[in-house]
């Protein structure tokens, strides 16, 4: 049953899964890498999907700002994808950002129209604080980005 009783946190000992998921999602072009660096240093921002203890999905919140949040290295094993997991990892993060008080998610994807499917409007990069960037310096598409911006309001009327 895909319930987001389902979905788990991270703990260190997933950081090689969740590097693996993401790097065969890099190379098929539809995510940027990260490092194994980046994961531990993230581990608590992680969301989850486990089956049979092995990691098919995993999902980040990234807290920016007062208001502000990113949901990163959204990723779902290929064999598992179209069955609703990136759904409910996004939701999670969402219903996170909620409870920390946040008004505002965003995310930086090459699939914008699954977010949008989900609430997310288009917005220019540049609405986006700098401080956002600092990642971009280390992208091997830096300066050509390719992704597109997503925002999320979080609020009665998503508005």
């Amino acid at each position: 049953m895909k319930t987001k009783e389902k979905i788990i946190k991270a703990v260190t000992a997933d950081g090689a899964a969740i590097k693996s998921l993401v790097d065969v999602n890099a190379q098929r072009g539809l995510m940027l890498p990260c490092s194994l660096f980046w994961i531990y240093e993230n581990i608590r921002n992680f969301w989850l999907v486990k089956e049979e203890k092995r990691v098919i999905g995993c999902a980040a919140l990234q807290v920016y700002w007062e208001d502000l949040a990113e949901i990163r290295s959204l990723a779902v094993e290929e064999t598992k994808r179209k069955e609703g997991w990136g759904r409910l990892l996004v939701e999670k993060c969402l219903e996170e950002a909620a409870a920390l008080g946040l008004g505002r998610v965003f995310t930086l994807t090459f699939i914008p129209e699954f977010f949008k499917k989900l609430g997310f409007s288009g917005i220019d990069k540049k609405e986006l604080p700098h401080k956002i960037w600092k990642d971009c310096f280390n992208c091997p598409h830096f300066p050509n980005c390719r992704e597109v911006a997503m925002l999320y309001r979080i609020d009665k009327n998503n508005q």
